[in-house]
């Protein structure tokens, strides 16, 4: 099945769709091939980060510390007593 294209409009200042075509050009590739990719990754750089996220907080929660010992000072863990 062929997917379906949507023609959209972006405006850029002269300096940077001057960048944008010699870039692309560089790439043997168009303007809106460059943009579509780059908004392709984008795209599924915020899925996977999604996913990620979904997948920590449905863990259940696991305390890092032996059953009847009580955690460790604030200032202990940050070596306070040293500096006073």
């Amino acid at each position: 099945m062929a997917r379906q294209l949507r023609n959209v409009t972006i405006t850029l200042d002269e300096e940077v769709a001057r960048w944008a075509r010699v870039e692309a050009a560089r790439r043997d590739t168009s303007v809106s091939q460059m943009v579509a990719q780059l908004l392709r990754e984008q795209m599924l750089g915020a899925d996977e980060y999604e996913a990620a996220r979904r997948r920590y907080f449905s863990q259940e929660s696991r305390v890092h510390r032996t059953p009847g010992v009580r955690y460790p000072e604030r200032a202990d863990l940050h070596e306070r007593n040293r500096i006073r």
